[in-house]
């Protein structure tokens, strides 16, 4: 009779299960953030493992007949509000300093990743070239997501130049809308035999309608909003607890880069009234948002479809991450660093981190659901049915300031390590500093 009226639906067991780890996790965050040097995503996609219908089978997402359309869409929303929170909190004019570096990182950068990641999709997996050039642009941006977690509100982060921060905020703030062309371009070639039409909407859909439009609309959009802002503020009519509601300013926007540049048209001279340092709402979102995307993540991976066909095996899988990781970015940058292309790159250190840093995650699931939505129903609306494979670039990423700060700690002499756990607290040998201002932790595990 107790336990019949509990009613222990699939929604009441999902909030509890999410609770659980939210708590859980806050309780011991600053433990786990600035001492073992492991963040969320990693974590929550193992405790989504663990809940899943691998596991303990609490949380089984699909039987509850959650579809490829909900994923979809939150993604776009967490992808959203991520990039619009970055191009809020860079610095005033900053693509005007840092434009010459954010154009190599979301040209020839970008380019050479995508181009990189498709041969070797074509050669592991014996694809056409025209299905790895798809599948490479959802691996070709970096996810700003993952990004926010290794770049913010940890130990550290503070140890990399605040320089260096900022270029990687911003390249993963825009380069996902910039993704498209890459995207669209492949499955154009895909879907189309004539080169004129395949050129003819590529470029006025994707590169003139999506980019060079958007980037206009979303600049209006956020100025219009700012000037609004603005009124009410001087005219005392909103109070500050109603500031963080204009980070649902890009719901209804269908596409990253008009939410980034909403972003940079909202704080346009330094217009920002979230420049105030009392403003926690991005640390929220980080802890909220993106671990229960992670969670459901961790519950929906489809096992059984990495050996599916014979040419996606658990050991292909495993090379392709291995050599996308070495050859994806690492190869142009450092070269670029080395011809001063960069300018925001001033160390070898620090071409290699950034080389290295282009964490696949939330974006990517995103962009691949959009492309099996192009190529099975024409639109961007998915079917219901889940892709056969997704991406699991997740894991490492989440897990890079651990073997970086590993990597320091073993590559000292042994009278000058300090202890691993908690105690690295100086910049990353390498890196450029020129004396920036390190931020300070709060009791939140954020920066004031």
């Amino acid at each position: 009779m107790v336990w019949s009226q509990l009613e222990a639906t699939p929604t009441h067991v999902t909030y509890l299960t999410f609770t659980f780890f939210l708590i859980l996790y806050a309780l011991f965050s600053l433990l786990i953030r600035n001492r073992l040097h492991l963040l969320e995503p990693p974590l929550a996609t193992i405790f989504g493992i663990i809940v899943g219908p691998r596991g303990l089978r609490i949380l089984t997402p699909y039987k509850w007949g959650f579809s490829d359309n909900i994923v979809q869409e939150f993604t776009r929303i967490i992808v959203g509000v991520q990039c619009f929170a970055i191009g809020l909190e860079l610095p005033e004019h900053y693509f005007t300093r840092a434009g010459s570096s954010i154009g190599m990182l979301l040209g020839p950068v970008m380019m050479f990743g995508w181009v990189v990641c498709a041969v070797f999709i074509g050669l592991l997996f014996k694809t056409d070239i025209s299905f790895a050039l798809v599948i490479s642009a959802c691996l070709t941006p970096t996810d700003p997501v993952l990004a926010a977690s290794v770049l913010s509100n940890t130990q550290f982060s503070s140890r990399i130049p605040l320089r260096t921060r900022e270029l990687l905020s911003a390249e993963s703030g825009c380069n996902d809308g910039v993704s498209f062309p890459f995207l669209y371009l492949g499955l154009s070639i895909l879907t189309r035999s004539a080169v004129g039409g395949i050129f003819k909407k590529w470029f006025l859909v994707t590169i003139f309608y999506q980019c060079t439009l958007g980037t206009l609309l979303g600049l209006v959009i956020g100025h219009t909003f700012n000037r609004i802002f603005k009124f009410s503020l001087k005219r005392d009519m909103i109070g500050r607890a109603s500031y963080p509601a204009f980070y649902l300013l890009i719901l209804g926007v269908d596409d990253f880069l008009v939410a980034f540049c909403d972003s940079l048209g909202f704080s346009y001279n330094g217009n920002s009234p979230f420049a105030d340092s009392k403003t926690k709402l991005p640390v929220i979102i980080d802890l909220m948002l993106n671990s229960t995307l992670f969670i459901f993540f961790g519950t929906m991976i489809l096992w059984k479809s990495f050996d599916r066909l014979d040419t996606i095996t658990p050991l292909r899988l495993v090379g392709a991450l291995v050599l996308i990781l070495l050859f994806r970015r690492i190869p142009i940058v450092f070269p670029a660093h080395k011809l001063r292309l960069i300018p925001e790159i001033k160390s070898t250190r620090e071409a290699l981190f950034c080389g290295h840093f282009g964490p696949m995650g939330v974006g990517a699931l995103f962009l691949a659901i959009e492309a099996r939505a192009e190529l099975e129903t024409g639109t961007n609306i998915p079917s219901p049915h889940p892709p056969d494979h997704l991406p699991n670039d997740t894991m490492v990423h989440g897990l890079s300031t651990l073997g970086i700060s590993i990597g320091v700690y073993l590559s000292r002499p042994q009278g000058e390590r300090t202890p691993l756990i908690g105690a690295e607290r100086e910049g990353l040998h390498g890196m450029v500093f020129h004396d920036e201002e390190q931020p300070q932790e709060d009791g939140s595990g954020g920066h004031v």
